[in-house]
């Protein structure tokens, strides 16, 4: 048995998948396999994954599409490794990655994972940007893998491992989409498995490469957000309302400065604060004017994407009971 396997869902990436392979060579912990999933492509990787044949212990498997949860739990149940780690094919890992998650499962008592994401010094500037909105504290607060994270950390399958023993008492995803990896991750904790985040554990993660392929990921993330409230009602929380009610917000401010100037103004005040405070943020942590602008953009569309897409799916719940 391998220490480690490494699961890769594809779907129509393999450009994608080709540098996630190139990375995966390069790691200095070499106890671990490879297992490229491809989930009913059209444009397949099957020729990417021969090219490493020589290179990586690696397999590849093509089945009919059915989700990316159905997918991860097609290659655990075909993995060999103690533990089994999720990438999203749009990553890129460190060399040094699988020793620092060897070290430190050495150290502590766990049994499921996830680690933060970072952008990579050749992304574009909008990349740049969006991986700063999409874990900043003042758009996140720091549930994507920041050391002071609201309550329990849940993993996320973007950068996530289990110990097998996970996979075989939870049966791995019962979704295929839409909340699928928060929902695991809460039935994870809930079995009583001990969860980590490793912070040194990073992926570099491209995201998207515009705005308006980032708004149509965040208005999904939103209404996924209610999809896992249908299995887990406790798992709603308030901080959860943060972008309906900034959307709400903007929209009541708008209102009131036609009939109110002086109340839509206070309230259209604190959202310019609030976008200053990004800006600084964003132009202290990633040293560039252009990105931390871009940054307060993507911001804008990380709420208001998520926020309309939480509002749909909420109504659409109440009107169904």
């Amino acid at each position: 048995m391998v220490k480690y396997s490494i699961i890769i869902p594809v779907y129509n990436r393999p450009d994608e998948v080709d540098e996630l392979l190139r990375s995966l060579v390069k790691q200095t912990f070499t106890d671990f396999e490879v297992l490229v999933i491809e989930d009913g492509s059209n444009n397949r990787c099957d020729s990417v994954v021969d090219n490493y044949k020589s290179k990586l212990n690696i397999s590849y498997y093509f089945k009919e599409n059915s989700g990316q949860g159905f997918t991860r739990n097609y290659g655990f149940e075909r993995a060999d490794g103690e533990w089994l780690i999720v990438f999203d094919s749009d990553c890129l890992i460190p060399g040094d990655y699988l020793a620092i998650v060897d070290d430190y499962i050495k150290r502590h008592k766990i049994e499921a994972f996830g680690g933060p994401d970072r952008a990579h010094e050749t992304f574009t500037s909008v990349q740049k940007a969006i991986s700063y909105s999409m874990t900043s504290l003042f758009t996140t607060g720091g549930v994507r893998g920041d050391k002071n994270h609201i309550g329990v950390f849940h993993p996320r399958s973007f950068n996530m491992g289990i110990h097998k023993s996970v996979f075989e008492k939870t049966g791995g995803y019962i979704l295929p989409r839409k909340g699928e990896d928060l929902e695991f991750s809460i039935r994870i904790i809930e079995n009583g498995f001990k969860t980590a985040l490793i912070e040194d554990a990073f992926v570099y993660h491209k995201r998207r490469t515009n705005f308006s392929q980032f708004f149509k990921q965040l208005h999904f993330f939103g209404t996924a957000r209610i999809n896992v409230f249908r299995h887990f009602k406790s798992e709603l929380k308030l901080f959860h309302f943060f972008p309906s009610i900034f959307l709400l917000g903007i929209a009541t401010g708008l209102f009131l400065a036609i009939l109110f100037p002086i109340l839509g103004g206070i309230i259209l005040g604190f959202y310019a604060l609030y976008f200053l405070l990004i800006l600084i943020d964003a132009g202290i942590k990633t040293k560039s004017i252009r990105i931390a602008v871009l940054s307060v953009i993507a911001s804008y569309i990380q709420l208001t994407a998520y926020g309309m897409g939480f509002l749909k799916e909420a109504l659409l719940y109440i009107r169904k009971g």
